[in-house]
């Protein structure tokens, strides 16, 4: 049984540097464990993305502190535990593979999150010439029996490049390209997860990549989360 539902829920409810330092071992060893599943992770992600064999779990595990210069919500933790596996590394622009244990709010994800103009321009650049097959992945029955569709945040009207009529123009119109599904709890505190997860990582490898080969040239910028 993984119990990070457990931390995660006491966290929240006492979302302070009191809290924290009073129950660091406990912060410790549940995070330990994570690194050590994301580890597993890691290691079957490989397989797909070779790449990735040159990252350690904490290259991927974000940090448990929030950054709260710039936010109304000063809580100073975090209430998730999260990693992200990109092949060029978590400052990547391109797309990359994304795990969240929260209580009530579990998930995967992949793709890219709002990405830089630079990097959006080439997307849609591919788009432009290969619509088509970025239509194919994600009506592929695979696909579909694991995720709703390429999400993200749309322009209210057409790209200034490209014509409203244009056959693709939904997918020209976004401002991210991403794919996600839920997990649950159950799930996460009997460790099955780690299989949901990685399948659901190989089912959106042709999505990923897709992006990546529209932007295989740009070397920097912002990844998905």
């Amino acid at each position: 049984m993984r119990p990070y539902l457990e931390f995660l829920s006491a966290l929240a409810q006492n979302n302070h540097k009191e809290w924290m330092d009073a129950n660091k071992k406990w912060y410790l060893e549940t995070r330990e464990g994570f690194l050590e599943d994301v580890g597993i992770l890691l290691k079957e992600l490989s397989e797909i993305e070779p790449e990735l064999s040159a990252y350690k779990p904490k290259d991927c595990v974000f940090r448990q502190n929030r950054d709260i210069r710039f936010s109304n919500n000063k809580d100073p933790y975090k209430t998730n535990f999260g990693a992200y596996f990109s092949p060029k590394g978590k400052k990547s622009p391109g797309p990359g593979y994304y795990l969240q244990v929260q209580p009530g709010n579990s998930f995967l994800a992949g793709g890219i999150w709002m990405p830089e103009a630079d990097t959006l321009k080439k997307i849609r650049k591919e788009i432009d010439y290969s619509g088509k097959e970025l239509e194919q992945i994600e009506n592929d029955p695979e696909f579909k029996k694991l995720f709703k569709g390429i999400e993200g945040e749309k322009l209210k009207t057409s790209p200034r490049e490209y014509e409203a009529d244009h056959p693709y123009i939904e997918y020209l119109r976004l401002k991210s390209f991403t794919v996600s599904h839920p997990i649950s709890d159950k799930a996460v505190e009997s460790g099955a997860f780690l299989t949901f997860a990685f399948d659901g990582f190989k089912r959106m490898k042709p999505f990923n990549d897709f992006l990546s080969r529209a932007i295989e040239d740009v070397e920097d910028g912002s990844g998905i989360l």
